[in-house]
């Protein structure tokens, strides 16, 4: 558990793999590493944009 409401679970080991499921409020953003820092870069982008 991760506070009160986000909940990960290991589904399945195999090897050196490990799959995780997350379990959390719609309203909490969870992403991969990559795709949180690929979203921050859009924005990043689109703010520079702006100005």
């Amino acid at each position: 558990m991760i506070g009160d409401d986000v909940e990960i679970t290991i589904v399945d080991v195999r090897g050196d793999k490990v799959r995780l499921g997350i379990t959390a409020p719609k309203e909490i953003p969870v992403h991969r590493r990559e795709v949180y820092e690929a979203i921050q870069r859009e924005k990043k982008e689109e703010q520079a944009q702006k100005q």
